[in-house]
């Protein structure tokens, strides 16, 4: 929920026969580095420049295989979504898993061995994290329960706007693609040498997916359930509710497919089937034919979260989850996954702003309509820490969160040509490349890291971005940009204030209405116009991911 996500997009994965289109371009690298990759010398100094980088991280970053987001060149501090204990790994992307994925992604391209036993030390510090269950927290503390308690009862309680950390569950979440992104990579390393002490995690983690799903399809935020818990900011506890919020079904779906197609698990395709269903028992009737982030398991209708995440539709969730239709139509051939896409679409359009209303420019959509009157709900927030502030919703867009963003892009017509593509092919011909029954036609793609995927650790800015083979020019600028202990120094332009005790019950003077943080006792990340030099995991992933490109083209 903390909108930091570092997972692969589930439509650039292109599950099934599709899968060709991505690995095809990685498929040279079959008994040693590929074609001619121009330059000899500057193929060597590449090569030299990821393995120092990788030595680096792993000697003087990792702990017990796992990695933050970010680190203080002096490691006087390092931070995750919020501020980290030495003692610490994060699971949220882009964390522990995408840095396995990224090692896995380097020994493709290189074949060199040393990204495998660098991959086998981040899979042994997730399976140290992994809960019993099998599933994953944002974070995991090594040095055990009293100390991640401390942790949770002061950095993560006065986080005011991360209200995802203001209680210590002790279970593991869907939320962020932690989990979902966890198992990915454990499937990847086991087949990589199908090591027997990589398999029985693997499973472990995807019987959590399987155990932990609703009879209708969906899945709760958290699991295993916890009894009695609290109202938070005075809102009862959403973790046990359906959640489509930060994609949790569609990340699930796919990896779940994923273990289908590799491992042939029949229940995990018997998952993803009952998942697929959960979006037509949760579609609101028309004139409101959306969803919203979360939704009651009782009557399937759509719930509040956070105080901030008010019970509401909400647009961009239901054009994701029409997206979403629209791949189970085309993976199945079942045509009736689109019967109701259009209600969706109509839905949309009649909440778009008019083009005087509209604040960001390409953000048409506000982010919740409110049941019934399909009138636009905005956020807004008084006080200044978590102790002496609140969240409140009303129909003013003025004054908007700035953590949150109250209006969407939504590609409403794009949306509307893949229904129309869709309805017009033959039940026929979708079905025969369908992946839910070809699994000979699988192939698990080579690289995770070097397609579009969301890389924003807050310090490093291509979160969203198309990664291209980079030129000879940027080569030897991202080679000599490696300092002599192996690292690429990087402005940390996120930070935070250290945890100095609780706020006053008084407001600190000033306007955080609109601000990433609030006073000096608010715990959250903000970005900072005076950053000091650090180590960036997602910037390591990027560059990395593009030498590693040069390596493999």
């Amino acid at each position: 929920m903390g909108g930091y996500r570092n997972s692969i997009s589930r439509r650039q994965l292109l599950l099934g026969a599709g899968a060709a289109a991505l690995t095809g371009a990685c498929s040279r690298w079959k008994g040693g580095v590929a074609g001619d990759a121009g330059d000899a010398d500057l193929r060597n100094s590449a090569l030299d420049a990821m393995r120092r980088a990788m030595a680096f991280m792993r000697e003087s970053c990792a702990v017990n295989g796992g990695y933050v987001w970010s680190y203080a060149a002096d490691f006087s501090r390092r931070w995750g979504e919020m501020e980290a204990y030495p003692s610490m790994i994060w699971i949220q992307p882009p964390g522990t898993a995408t840095v396995g994925h990224l090692y896995l992604d380097c020994l493709h391209a290189t074949r060199d061995a040393e990204y495998y036993a660098a991959a086998a030390e981040v899979a042994d510090g997730l399976i140290a994290a992994q809960h019993p269950a099998g599933g994953w927290n944002y974070l995991h503390d090594f040095g055990g329960e009293e100390s991640i308690r401390h942790w949770y009862d002061t950095i993560g309680e006065n986080g005011w706007r991360l209200e995802e950390f203001h209680h210590y569950y002790g279970n593991a979440t869907f939320d962020d693609a932690g989990t979902a992104e966890a198992t990915q990579f454990l499937l990847r390393i086991y087949l990589e040498q199908r090591e027997q002490r990589f398999e029985k995690p693997l499973r472990r983690a995807l019987g959590f997916m399987i155990d932990s799903q609703y009879d209708n399809g969906g899945w709760p935020q958290r699991f295993p359930f916890v009894d009695d818990m609290p109202a938070l900011h005075g809102h009862p506890d959403y973790t046990r509710l359906i959640t489509f919020n930060d994609d949790v079904t569609g990340e699930n779906i796919k990896t779940l497919l994923m273990a289908w197609q590799a491992l042939g698990d029949e229940r995990a395709l018997a998952a993803v089937r009952r998942a697929m269903g959960v979006f037509a028992l949760t579609q609101q009737a028309a004139p409101q034919a959306g969803w919203g982030l979360q939704h009651h398991v009782e009557d399937l209708s759509p719930a509040g979260a956070r105080s901030y995440e008010p019970e509401a539709l909400v647009t961009h969730t239901t054009g994701n989850n029409v997206g979403l239709l629209l791949d189970f139509c085309q993976w199945t051939g079942d045509k009736s996954f689109l019967d109701r896409v259009p209600e969706a679409l109509a839905w949309l359009e009649s909440v778009r702003l008019p083009a005087g209303e509209i604040r960001i420019p390409g953000r048409e959509f506000p982010t919740f309509i409110e049941i019934g009157t399909n009138r636009a709900i905005y956020n807004h927030r008084r006080g200044s820490d978590v102790v002496n502030g609140e969240y409140y919703q009303d129909y003013s867009p003025e004054h908007p969160l700035g953590h949150y963003s109250q209006w969407r892009a939504i590609d409403v017509g794009a949306l509307r040509e893949g229904h129309a593509r869709l309805d017009g092919a033959s039940s026929a011909a979708l079905q025969k490349a369908s992946p839910l029954e070809r699994r000979e036609d699988f192939v698990l793609p080579a690289y995770f890291t070097a397609r579009n995927i969301e890389v924003s650790d807050l310090n490093s800015d291509a979160g969203h971005a198309r990664f291209v083979v980079p030129d000879a020019a940027r080569v030897r600028e991202l080679v000599e940009g490696l300092d002599a202990q192996g690292r690429w120094l990087t402005p940390l332009t996120a930070t935070s204030h250290p945890y100095i005790g609780p706020g006053p019950e008084t407001p600190v003077p000033g306007d955080y209405s609109e601000t990433r943080v609030g006073d000096k006792y608010d715990t959250s990340p903000y970005l900072t116009d005076t950053p000091e030099t650090g180590i960036s995991t997602g910037r390591f992933i990027q560059n990395m991911s593009a030498l590693m490109q040069y390596i493999a083209s």
